[in-house]
């Protein structure tokens, strides 16, 4: 059942909402004041708030900052006389859901108490689905590489700066790019990924940074780039040792200037991302051969991150195999299987070429194949 808090110090007003509200099958609890709504809305998960501005001990604007404070996620809506329509403005812009003015129609309060339970549940769905991404995107392990790698994601997400990820395919580069996304600053803003490799080199430039209409022949509407979509958020150059050397120039001067100019136009527009790159090339090597900026190596390399490939990690073998056998299980519906210890030591055997890619595709065709509980006959039979 929807749970309601009415806060309001007038018990006639309290209780008129109450009963239009039971009527409609909503839960509802009252509060005479800010400290007591308060201190209910910690212990409780109220679906919805509704609060007077005017109030003893607390009033409504206080009471918005302590929820706030308290991660109290209710939809808050602001009740206001005619003299605090400004103040009711005001807590809408900070982020409560809406306001009523008093004295209040009763059906302006049904729809926007409706309104505001959508809203409470799109929250809730995506707080969800993020908690299931971040499960999902995870980086498991616990050997002193992988504990390096989480070291430098915490002390350098909240920044600014510029980070370079190395490694061989399969690696996990990507993975390293959203937790540096994920734990920055700009984590509210939007992850743009671009794979340099699988973009043909005539074709990066209009990806990168977007073209004007007419600018060449299959040009038939004005495109935004990626740099534009990835405003106020990252920007995940992946394979950036496959870039072509004038999208390679193009890049830097977005780097050093913050501006790009679109395929077939002259106008410069601002931009504002953070830029993370990864590569499985050496870079020096590709300096030396001509293929690679050395100044734009220079402005991308500020934080380098090298991802160990999965043969110079086999101690995190163990935790990788519990994590992926969940997950494929779950993913498919299917009960959880276990794995034997000579299973797990059969596949510290291997060599892993394919790194973390490889490893979990042998996972998910042991859990279809093998036992259930893997051995190392069905690592031998089927890996």
């Amino acid at each position: 059942m929807i749970k309601v808090l009415v806060i309001d110090d007038e018990k006639a007003i309290r209780r008129s909402i109450k009963e239009i509200l039971e009527f409609e099958k909503y839960s509802v609890d009252e509060a005479e004041d800010g400290v007591q709504g308060l201190s209910m809305a910690q212990k409780n998960n109220y679906d919805v708030i509704l609060s007077d501005i005017k109030m003893p001990k607390l009033d409504g604007m206080e009471l918005q900052n302590k929820l706030i404070e308290s991660g109290v996620s209710s939809a808050l809506i602001i009740m206001s006389g005619h003299g605090t329509i400004d103040t009711a403005v005001e807590a809408v812009k900070k982020g409560a859901y809406d306001f009523l003015a008093k004295p209040i129609d009763l059906n302006r309060l049904l729809v926007t108490v409706r309104n505001a339970m959508d809203k409470s549940s799109l929250v809730t769905e995506t707080k969800q689905l993020k908690k299931k991404i971040s499960k999902t995107f995870d980086i498991i392990g616990e050997s002193k590489a992988i504990k390096d790698i989480k070291d430098i994601i915490e002390k350098v997400a909240p920044t600014e700066a510029r980070v370079l990820i190395t490694g061989s395919n399969g690696s996990g580069k990507e993975l390293v790019a959203r937790w540096l996304h994920e734990k920055s600053n700009r984590a509210a803003g939007p992850l743009v990924e671009v794979n340099c490799a699988a973009i043909p080199s005539e074709l990066i430039e209009s990806e990168l940074f977007g073209h004007e209409k007419g600018s060449f022949t299959s040009a038939i509407a004005q495109r935004k780039g990626k740099f534009e979509m990835a405003e106020g958020g990252t920007l995940f150059l992946d394979e950036i040792g496959d870039m072509s050397q004038s999208a390679q120039a193009k890049v830097l001067r977005a780097l050093q200037e913050s501006k790009i100019t679109r395929v077939g136009g002259d106008k410069e527009i601002k931009v504002n991302v953070r830029v993370v790159a990864a590569t499985n090339k050496d870079l020096k090597s590709e300096i030396e051969k001509g293929n690679f900026r050395e100044d734009l190596y220079h402005r991308l390399n500020v934080i380098p991150i090298h991802v160990p490939s999965l043969n110079e990690r086999l101690d995190d073998i163990p935790l990788l195999a519990k994590h992926f056998l969940n997950q494929i299980c779950t993913e498919g519906n299917m009960p959880v299987k276990s794995i034997s210890n000579e299973a797990i030591k059969e596949m510290q055997k291997r060599n892993w070429t394919g790194n973390i890619r490889e490893f979990r595709n042998v996972i998910e065709r042991l859990v279809i194949l093998g036992g259930k509980e893997i051995s190392d006959k069905d690592v031998k039979q089927f890996a």
